[in-house]
């Protein structure tokens, strides 16, 4: 995708440059005024005030509108078939839903081509690029049997370096009366399979699907085989998730809504990330993750759009932002901070995230002035530009 001509670009007349960069100093966000950054291959050589930009081959003029690393979104699930219109509407309507949640997705999924499962998964991500998504995690899932879910991981890694192996995502109906059977499963002859395509492993930690022994069982295994822990923690009850994740090492801990002080603080001291899904809590309206309190403790927290059929169906970070914002707790500053460099710290990235000499290529340009209008002006498809690794693709 990089550009192996040499030929250098600067963006100049940005107004506003959110870098990333703390060393620009000010604010986390090492901002710059009336700022431009050049490009080189698929790499930043370059950021400062635009009077001070070197001669470069091409030059592209930003017209007063704000810049920002491309967004990190570290946490969706992407290859699924079908949809789960109905769920949503029952639950929104107030009415029971029994149709089996994740089972439904699991079902249609098992059945799907694989041309299918992957022309779903690029109409996802094109939709995500468009709105200023340069990186993404996806996870499997949805197959939970050893060839589909390694089919899935199979079809994401040609998309992303970003795979996760989400085996342990629920139990099975086929394994319903033996959990530990597809636990068995899931360590041993599944993990075989899929860790050849993947980066990360990661379990749903929770009442109903896999407890703290299990979980702990699992992401051991997976790190026996050089994947790195991830997990999905404290989402729809207390739980020994967060705990687990920290003990790990795992790189984040997702969802974070039911936290105790002893969580909060296990966060504060380790070094895994909290990355925090408001999607998922704006779909089923549930009770919003408590951003505040974290960011208090000095945890590192990260957003991300957790895109899935059936409780988080967004693919925009620029939606997440503005929720973060409005419900969390968040400032706009930490918002973006966390959709940006903080989702590339869940991914244990330098290289994304932000916009300093050495990393990535990747902007995104706003038909705004400030990036404080992702929160001001929700629901605006303000995205007007995005490089990726250099290349202009939206």
């Amino acid at each position: 995708m990089s550009s192996s001509t040499g030929t250098s670009t600067v963006i100049t007349n940005i107004a506003t440059l959110v870098t990333n960069d703390p060393s620009l100093g000010g604010s986390p966000l090492g901002l710059v005024r009336d700022a431009a950054v050049v490009i080189e291959g698929d790499r930043v050589v370059w950021t400062g005030e635009s009077s001070k930009a070197p001669a470069t081959d091409n030059r592209i003029d930003a017209d007063g509108r704000a810049v920002l690393p491309g967004f990190v979104d570290s946490h969706s699930h992407l290859v699924f078939a079908g949809d789960r219109t109905e769920e949503f509407n029952a639950r929104m309507s107030g009415r029971g839903y029994t149709a089996g949640g994740i089972r439904t997705t699991v079902a249609a999924t098992r059945a799907a081509t694989d041309g299918e499962l992957e022309a779903n998964l690029t109409r996802f991500l094109s939709e995500a690029l468009r709105q200023g998504t340069t990186t993404f995690e996806t996870k499997s899932g949805y197959g939970l049997t050893v060839a589909d879910e390694a089919r899935a991981l199979r079809l994401a890694a040609a998309h992303t370096d970003e795979v996760t192996y989400l085996g342990a995502h629920i139990v099975p109906p086929d394994y319903a009366d033996d959990p530990a059977g597809y636990v068995a499963l899931v360590t041993g002859e599944m993990l075989d399979a899929c860790a050849p395509h993947a980066r990360w492993i990661d379990v749903f930690c929770e009442k109903g699907a896999f407890d703290g022994d299990q979980a702990r069982a699992i992401l051991t295994a997976g790190k026996a085989k050089g994947l790195h822990p991830r997990i999905h923690a404290n989402q729809l009850s207390h739980g020994p998730g967060v705990q687990l994740a920290v003990e790990l090492d795992a790189a984040s801990a997702d969802h974070c809504t039911h936290l105790t002080d002893a969580d909060v603080d296990a966060l504060a001291n380790g070094d895994t990330v909290a990355t925090l899904l408001p999607g998922a809590e704006f779909s089923t309206r549930a009770q919003w993750p408590d951003a505040r309190r974290l960011l208090d403790a000095g945890v590192t927290v990260a957003l991300s759009t957790d895109c899935n059929p059936g409780s988080s169906f967004t693919s925009s970070m620029p939606f997440c932002v503005a929720l973060a914002v409005r419900d969390m707790g968040m400032t706009p500053d930490e918002a973006v901070w966390s959709a940006t460099a903080g989702g590339a710290a869940a991914l244990r990235r330098t290289d994304v995230g932000r916009i300093a000499p050495g990393a990535y290529a990747d902007l995104t340009l706003l038909d705004a002035p400030s990036h404080v209008h992702l929160a001001y002006r929700p629901g605006v498809p303000l995205v007007s530009g995005v490089w990726r690794r250099g290349v202009r693709v939206v």
